[in-house]
């Protein structure tokens, strides 16, 4: 194990977690709200000073990663930078919990939403911002900006695929040119350009611009967090038409976008991905539209906050204009469907990715087909491009991990005195980073009752869901860490 270049690489990733937090320090120093500034002061010294440590530490490593390393070196990162990105909520006492301040933080970073907070407005404008900014900050990934800006030429080949692929979504992850770090950059340069143009169409909604930047942040993030307490309610229609769209925009596989760029339209409307994901969101929205008519007024103002929903959930933003606890159970049923499938891969949408869900339908084509002709050679295809084995049965142990994890965490989150709906969905919400679920966790509740176990446990998924499982998992198992299992063994 590479311990000093792991070391290395987070310690890099801290500086830019401090360099991040100072917006929000001048912020809250401009607003002249004391509390929330020494938050801030204090938390970027705490930060720096481990970082520094860390660098110091790995001083004269090699840059070289194998997979195992570049799994471990993801998930510790995360779990760094979530235990003390929680600081400033922590040291101002906004939030007083530390582990109510970590269960915030960890859903700002891995774009969930899910809260333990009552009153959003009673935050500082700094603390506003922090929250905010952690969904854009996690919705691409931190360590694929670190990739963008740092990682250069030669020098970091052989740990920059390994890192991308254990931090972006989806079973399989592909270079769009040639070199990683151009790769990355090019995310990069998407994501920023489409969450400015984001903040512009807000902007001519008239709505002030903190709030448009901290919705846009959320939106590009498809992270959720609101600054009012009604989340987006409050605002005009033109504003939740906006957000709807966006949603649904940061919810496409970013390589569609650069295929757009190189004007390859023809791969882009031939997309299964991009076929699946858009016919689920228009199906939804009709079929719920339908069970919802009476609930509204008029048909326009139905089709707006069913669309914007489906919009939300299915990407795993977490927004809401209205509460649809209140929906029938078709419509609820829908939506946690949604919760399931989630966005595209390579999107900075949560879920099983719709990806993943081509895959198993086709799988199970597959099967069937060699049941009734055994002897014929049958492939599964997307695209027209044959999917490899081996990506097949990482998608079918993701599958079980993905069942099992959900299981195992209902189980645990259970002990609290809820209802089966409640538990089941706030599982469900916060390993997929969705946010809201349904009744005691739905749009106009939140988190803070659960217990401190719960709330762990509900901590855990998020990093799981965010990381696709597997760097999350390889933590706990004895063999990463060079663990003889012969001392564990019971020898008759």
């Amino acid at each position: 194990m590479n311990y000093k270049m792991m070391g290395r690489f987070i310690g890099h990733i801290l500086v830019v977690e401090t360099i991040f937090m100072i917006p929000a320090l001048l912020i809250s120093l401009f607003k002249k709200e004391k509390m929330a500034g020494i938050g801030f002061a204090a938390s970027i010294g705490i930060i720096l000073f481990f970082a520094l440590l860390l660098i110091v530490f790995s001083k004269g490593s090699k840059k070289s990663f194998k997979a195992k390393e570049g799994l471990v070196c993801v998930s510790i990162s995360w779990i760094v930078m979530s235990l003390l990105g929680c600081l400033p909520f922590y040291i101002s006492r906004e939030i007083p919990s530390y582990v109510n301040a970590l269960f915030e933080t960890v859903s700002g970073f891995t774009t969930t939403g899910a809260s333990i907070l009552s009153d959003i407005e009673g935050l500082s404008m700094g603390i506003i911002y922090w929250r905010s900014f952690t969904h854009w900050l996690g919705g691409m990934g931190v360590l694929v900006f670190v990739l963008a800006v740092g990682a250069s030429g030669e020098s970091s080949k052989g740990f920059t695929m390994h890192l991308l692929r254990a931090e972006s979504p989806g079973p399989q992850v592909a270079k769009l040119v040639p070199k990683m770090k151009k790769t990355a950059e090019i995310l990069y340069i998407i994501y920023v350009i489409l969450t400015i143009i984001n903040i512009l169409f807000l902007l001519l909604g008239n709505m002030p611009l903190f709030d448009a930047v901290c919705t846009a942040f959320g939106t590009a993030g498809t992270g959720g967090f609101g600054i009012k307490n009604d989340s987006i309610a409050g605002y005009s229609p033109y504003i939740q038409n906006v957000c709807t769209v966006f949603m649904l925009l940061f919810g496409v596989n970013f390589s569609c976008y650069y295929m757009l760029l190189i004007r390859q339209f023809t791969s882009v409307l031939k997309d299964e991905e991009l076929r699946f994901y858009l016919a689920t969101v228009l199906g939804s929205i009709v079929l719920i539209t339908l069970n919802v008519r009476g609930y509204y007024d008029t048909l326009g103002e139905t089709i707006r906050h069913v669309a914007f929903q489906v919009s939300s959930i299915v990407t795993t933003t977490g927004f809401a204009t209205t509460d649809f606890d209140l929906w029938p159970s078709f419509s609820k049923a829908i939506i946690i469907g949604l919760m399931l499938i989630g966005a595209s891969a390579g999107s900075t949408g949560g879920g099983f990715k719709c990806a993943r869900v081509l895959i198993i339908i086709k799988s199970l084509r597959r099967n069937l087909r060699r049941a009734i002709s055994p002897q014929k050679v049958q492939v599964v295809r997307i695209n027209d491009r044959m999917i490899d084995e081996k990506v097949l049965e990482n998608t079918n142990a993701y599958l079980s991990a993905y069942v099992l994890i959900i299981f195992m965490s209902f189980i645990l989150v259970s002990m609290d005195s809820f209802s089966v709906t409640t538990n089941i969905t706030a599982v469900i919400s916060c390993f997929n980073n969705i946010g809201p679920g349904l009744e005691a966790v739905g749009p106009t509740c939140n988190f803070g009752n659960y217990s401190i176990l719960s709330k762990l446990v509900l901590i855990v998924d998020m990093l799981a869901g965010r990381l696709e499982i597997f760097p999350i998992l390889i933590l706990f198992s004895r063999s990463t860490w060079g663990i003889s299992t012969r001392r564990f063994r019971i020898w008759r």
